[in-house]
């Protein structure tokens, strides 16, 4: 399995999951939101220049990826420092 670069900031419940190489700092040039009725929350999907999914922005994340992810993600809030 590959490993995926994940940061979470419990107190916005705010996740991204990063899908470029962890050393690539690779700049959105596109952002697509997701329907937030169809999928009961708000996922963006950011793209870049070539039009490559670079990275996925989850809202809610608590409630839309499993808990193990978050436990493992990287903490953007001092709770996890």
């Amino acid at each position: 399995m590959t490993d995926v670069r994940v940061t979470y900031d419990k107190t916005v419940d705010a996740a991204y999951v990063y899908l470029t190489e962890p050393q690539d700092h690779v700049k959105s040039a596109r952002m697509y939101p997701c329907d937030p009725v169809d999928v009961d929350g708000m996922i963006n999907l950011d793209f870049d220049e070539q039009g490559r999914l670079i990275g996925i922005e989850v809202l809610a994340a608590s409630s839309k990826l499993p808990a193990y992810l978050l436990r493992s993600a990287e903490r953007l809030d001092t709770e996890g420092s």
